[in-house]
C-alpha cells in the first residue's frame, strides 16, 4: 500500500524499491517486479483465484492493464514484451467477440493456457532449486591420482589352474565348431535324380522286365534308394516306362515308341 500523500512533495525512483520524501522522513517501499508478462498473468490468476484452464479473457486483460498503468504512474520502464502481451490479450478477446473466429480465438486461449502452465511448472522448479544455490562455497575439479596397478593379492595354486581351465573353456565354446561335427550331414554322397534314370534305363535295355525291387537292390544308402525311387517316378510320368502288378513282384518294362 502506498503512503497517503500529503502537502509535502513525494519523489517516487524508477525501480522495484522506491523512496518517498515526506516532509523530513524517508519511505522506502517495494514494488513487484514481474520477470515477464507471463509471470504478470500467472500472479494475476493466482492472486485471483482463477481457474487457469478457464480464464475470462475479458477479466484478466482488466486487470492486466491495471497493472501496466500501474506501472506507467510509478514511472517504471515498461518492456516492448508487456505491450505486446497487451495486444494478444486483445486480439483474443476481440475474437471471441465475433463468430466467425471463434475457433482462432480458442485455439489462442489455448496456447496461451499452455505457456502460463509451462511456466508455473518452471516456476515452481525454480523455487525448490533455489535453496540448493550456495554461491559461498567453492568448488574445484577432481585432481589426476596415479593408480598402483600392481595385482598383490596371493591365490591358492589350484585356484588359478580352474580359473585357467575354465577361461580356456569360455574360449573353446567361442570358436566355429569342429569339422567332424558336420561330416555327419555335409560328407554324405550327393547321387542325382538324373544318374538314377540312366541306372534304370540300363536296366530295362533291349526290351528286358525286371521286378521292381529289382531296380533298388544295387541302390547303396538311403540317397540312392530315394534318387531312385524319384527316377522311376519321373519315367512313368514321361510314358518312358510301365509298372504291372502290385508290390514288390510288380514287373517294369520300357514303353516303345
Amino acid at each position: 500500500m502506498m503512503p497517503e500523500q500529503q502537502n509535502s512533495q513525494i519523489t517516487i525512483l524508477p525501480s522495484d524499491a522506491a523512496t518517498i520524501q515526506v516532509g523530513e522522513q524517508q519511505f522506502t517501499y517495494h514494488f513487484d517486479v514481474f520477470e515477464g508478462p507471463l509471470d504478470l498473468l500467472l500472479t494475476l490468476v493466482i492472486k485471483n483465484k482463477i481457474d487457469i484452464y478457464d480464464i475470462p479473457i475479458a477479466e484478466l486483460l482488466e486487470q492486466y492493464m491495471e497493472q501496466i498503468e500501474l506501472m506507467r504512474e510509478n514511472e517504471m520502464d515498461i518492456a516492448s514484451e508487456f505491450l505486446e502481451m497487451a495486444s494478444r490479450l486483445v486480439y483474443i478477446k476481440s475474437a471471441m467477440l465475433l463468430p466467425k473466429y471463434e475457433d482462432e480465438a480458442e485455439d489462442l486461449k489455448k496456447e496461451l493456457t499452455g505457456q502460463l502452465i509451462e511456466y508455473q511448472q518452471c516456476r515452481e522448479i525454480a523455487r525448490m532449486l533455489a535453496p540448493m544455490v550456495d554461491f559461498d562455497t567453492f568448488t574445484k575439479e577432481p585432481s589426476e591420482v596415479d593408480f598402483d596397478l600392481t595385482y598383490n593379492r596371493i591365490h591358492d595354486p589350484m585356484d588359478i589352474s580352474a580359473a585357467y581351465v575354465s577361461a580356456v573353456g569360455r574360449g573353446q565354446r567361442r570358436l566355429p565348431p569342429d569339422r567332424s561335427a558336420f561330416e555327419g550331414i555335409v560328407s554324405r554322397k550327393i547321387v542325382s535324380v538324373s544318374s538314377r534314370i540312366i541306372h534304370v534305363m540300363r536296366r530295362l535295355w533291349h526290351g528286358r522286365t525286371v521286378t521292381y525291387r529289382e531296380l533298388f537292390v544295387s541302390s547303396n544308402g538311403r540317397s540312392e534308394l530315394v534318387a531312385t525311387f524319384l527316377a522311376v517316378l519321373e519315367l512313368v510320368k514321361g510314358k518312358r516306362i510301365r509298372i504291372e502288378g502290385e508290390g514288390d513282384s510288380a514287373t517294369v518294362s520300357m514303353i516303345e515308341k
